[in-house]
């Protein structure tokens, strides 16, 4: 594959040293390629591209307005698209797939010369069944071939369009705030106030007008309902039990059975037992 053969680039990023450094890289590891236009956001790039045409699309992800994620879903009925990002937690594994490549920023000459021969590579292909299909001279053949290349174009962008929205989801998901869980317990001991961290506590037991907090060491009252410890804990880290009690899940030691054939749970270091009432059985079955 020759570095003088000649195609058309958009760049997309919304800063624009990138813009010039990815110019400058292109330059000399691609000498033929043109670049015709460059963009800052997502919504410039697809009416760049609508109107230029370019053959290939370096495109960021993370940029204002429509990211990079979102502009492709339409970018890729235009051109090759490259993804350049700072971030490999967008399934970097999936931009290896034969439509698409990736670049992760800072961007290293050596790794935009791979990605310059699979482009090269694809747009020779490309170009290669283009003029095999001018050259048919039957009517007929011509419409075959324009139908299977259609038909496989078709199915390259489905393909492509349900990864890109997979990776959108992907995208949304993650920027969601992560909820803040419950860590520390303050109590009060006297004149002073206790704070309690969540990995020291066992069980939670509740009655009218307290709530016992047990630890390995001590145990304490609060005014905190267990209701709203529930709603404020790691539903990963305490479970309900019964209808008075929470227990840490890693301090659960066994589940036995007592002479009445109620479920009771047994505590790593302590030789009491927890009820567990029928109503949360279930989370014991695998036990």
């Amino acid at each position: 594959m020759t570095d003088q053969m000649t195609a058309t680039a958009l760049l997309v990023d919304d800063e624009a040293p990138m813009r010039d450094y990815l110019r400058s890289t292109l330059a000399t590891v691609w000498p033929g390629l043109q670049i015709v236009g460059e963009a800052a956001n997502g919504i410039a790039a697809i009416e760049q591209a609508d109107q230029l045409k370019p053959d290939l699309i370096f495109l960021d992800i993370r940029m204002p307005g429509k990211n990079g994620l979102e502009a492709a879903l339409q970018l890729t009925q235009y051109a090759q698209v490259v993804f350049v990002t700072a971030y490999n937690e967008y399934a970097i594994e999936a931009f290896e797939r034969g439509a698409v490549d990736y670049l992760l920023k800072p961007v290293e000459p050596e790794r935009l010369q791979k990605t310059m021969g699979r482009l090269q590579q694809r747009l020779q292909e490309r170009r290669a069944r283009e003029a095999q299909s001018m050259s048919v001279a039957s009517a007929a053949n011509l419409a075959n071939n324009s139908a299977n290349n259609s038909g496989q174009h078709a199915l390259q962008s489905q393909q492509m369009k349900e990864m890109l929205q997979q990776l959108v989801q992907q995208q949304m998901k993650q920027a969601q705030p992560q909820r803040q869980y419950l860590r520390w317990i303050q109590a009060s001991v006297g004149n002073a106030l206790r704070m309690i961290s969540t990995k020291e506590i066992l069980f939670f037991r509740s009655d009218d007008k307290y709530t016992l907090v047990q630890t390995e060491q001590a145990e304490y009252l609060i005014r905190k309902s267990l209701k709203e410890l529930e709603d404020e804990l790691d539903p990963d880290e305490f479970w309900r039990i019964h209808r008075s009690t929470l227990v840490r899940v890693t301090a659960i030691s066994e589940v036995i059975r007592d002479f009445k054939g109620k479920q009771m749970l047994g505590l790593k270091g302590r030789s009491d037992k927890l009820e567990i009432s029928r109503n949360h059985a279930y989370l014991f079955q695998q036990m």
